[in-house]
């Protein structure tokens, strides 16, 4: 017991540096947690979008993360009813599936329950270079080029980003292959208010063609992480690979229709995203119980087929007829009579059989 009140306690003192894509630091000695990270990434072959939001909580009044990205980027704030739009459009279908035999909880061991089941580059550049530098709600954002790890997080800490001491080591192999950086400034701009709850979400836009997305540096997460990827493109979508965290799970794989078609409408912030155009969508959820596991970004391939898949919910009824008799009581019933009716009958038919027993009057 007083092991583990210790370590409640120094994950109170603790900052926890959070982020599916980045690494986060509150300031000071409070702390953030980002418990989960959902992003959206619209891919056309050429040009990359992520629409990414955070559910964080804490006690911090200011924090920091960092985003290495491929291509020279712009950043605006994103819509934040694009999240809704898909939740609804990849809400698992609920069904209803009937047994025979009653279970646990049915008559005459008490009442039913429910199952839930699842349906499978700047060369020669200075060492830090601002290409733009602008206050986007509660967001100031820097977007910066590198050609040394340690003068882009001195810059980063002469400008206010405070990030964790292990991020030059991180930001090494980004250097190398000549990427840029979108550093974030999470500042409310309501005074004394802590961030918590879902933030405004961020849009940033760059030109790739590969579909990529940065997590190398949420190796420095000291909590678990979960991700939540919504991808748009021209097919369905899947990870390379698990990059050190439990295997990815698709929840949604379908094509969609923005104007209407089978997927239906599902609002102005999904046809903003995608020009109005049809595309596949693939809902991927993965949850990474060691962030210090994580080797790499996730790089996405499209699968061999196109197949749709859809979550399901199952609500596992006992199967009834009228007015919720069981079946199986029914049948038992029946049965039972069945038998007495087939011993009565045999029994008649020895008495009447030659050599048979008569009664004497």
């Amino acid at each position: 017991m007083l092991a583990l009140l210790a370590t409640q306690l120094g994950s109170l003192i603790s900052p926890a540096y959070a982020c599916g894509c980045g690494a986060m630091i509150p300031d000071g000695r409070s702390r953030i947690g980002v418990g989960r990270e959902s992003s959206v990434v619209r891919w056309d072959g050429a040009t990359e979008q992520i629409v990414m939001r955070f559910s964080v909580s804490g006690d911090a009044h200011r924090a920091a993360w960092i985003m290495p990205v491929p291509g020279r980027a712009t950043v605006e704030l994103g819509n934040p009813d694009l999240f809704a739009d898909l939740a609804e459009l990849t809400r698992p279908e609920h069904r209803t599936r009937s047994y025979f035999w009653p279970r646990n909880r049915d008559w005459p061991f008490g009442s039913g329950g429910r199952d839930e089941v699842g349906a499978a580059r700047p060369g020669g550049a200075p060492p830090v270079g601002v290409v733009g530098r602008e206050q986007l709600g509660d967001f100031d954002v820097a977007r910066l080029t590198a050609t040394d790890p340690q003068a882009l997080r001195a810059w980063l800490q002469a400008n206010g980003f405070e990030l964790p001491e292990g991020l030059a080591t991180e930001l090494g192999p980004y250097v190398a292959q000549k990427w840029e950086y979108v550093a974030v400034r999470l500042v409310p701009k309501e005074a004394g208010r802590t961030l918590g709850g879902d933030l405004d979400p961020l849009r940033i836009r760059f030109a790739s063609d590969r579909l990529v997305y940065p997590m190398r540096l949420s190796r420095l997460a000291k909590t678990p992480q979960s991700l939540g990827l919504y991808v748009l493109a021209d097919h369905r979508m899947e990870p390379r690979s698990a990059i050190g965290g439990a295997a990815p799970e698709v929840t949604f794989a379908d094509r969609i229709d923005p104007k209407g078609g089978a997927a239906g409408a599902r609002g102005a912030a999904l046809a903003e995203l995608t020009g109005g155009e049809p595309v596949f969508l693939t809902a991927i959820e993965q949850r990474f119980p060691e962030p210090a596991r994580i080797d790499g970004d996730h790089e996405l391939r499209a699968t061999a087929s196109d197949t749709p898949y859809r979550r399901a919910v199952y609500e596992d009824r006992l199967l009834t007829i009228g007015d919720g008799v069981p079946v199986w009581l029914l049948t038992l019933v029946g049965a039972a009579a069945a038998v007495v009716a087939a011993g009565a009958l045999a029994l008649r038919a020895r008495r009447r059989a030659p050599g048979g027993v008569r009664a004497r009057v």
